[in-house]
């Protein structure tokens, strides 16, 4: 299987689609890999009463599916520690896919990785739709129940990916 390595926007974003279970078809495809800050992250995100914090919760639920790597932070680097973390493991490793959905900071991001192939959710969405892994209107009913939960009503970003798997 490949190695996808996950920020801890990305693993909320999948596990906030749960009709088909998004979190689990990515888990069931790709070695999912998570550094010990994204952990924390999820810990800290999962004791709030929202939408955010329910799938936090969900993708600790699954912790045993994941594997929790260590890695030494670049103090340097201009990311908040799960990300800065993330951007690590996936070149430690040699990642095949890193997921993220920091949208503001894909660009930083994408320049950061080596060998890693910088994935969003939407991407993710339209790769199991070329893979047969969903059909074309189930990932885009899990993209709108995804832009309702993290409130991308208005991502440009979003937009275009939407409307590339809507013409696929």
């Amino acid at each position: 299987m490949s190695v996808l390595v996950a920020d801890t926007s990305g693993l909320v974003s999948l596990a906030i689609a749960s009709d088909p279970d998004l979190l689990a078809l990515c888990l069931d495809t790709y070695d999912v890999l998570i550094p010990e800050p994204v952990v924390e992250e999820l810990e800290e995100m999962s004791s709030y009463d929202d939408v955010h914090g329910r799938a936090a919760g969900t993708v600790l639920d699954r912790g045993d599916d994941l594997t929790v790597e260590s890695v030494s932070l670049d103090e340097d680097f201009p990311l908040d520690d799960g990300e800065n973390a993330a951007v690590t493991l996936a070149n430690d490793v040699d990642a095949t896919l890193f997921l993220c959905d920091e949208f503001n900071r894909l660009g930083l991001i994408h320049a950061s990785l080596a060998d890693t192939r910088l994935v969003t959710t939407p991407t993710l969405l339209a790769m199991f739709v070329r893979k047969r892994l969903l059909t074309r209107e189930v990932a885009l009913g899990l993209l709108d129940v995804i832009v309702d939960g993290r409130s991308w009503e208005k991502n440009s970003y979003v937009e275009r990916a939407r409307s590339l798997l809507e013409h696929s």
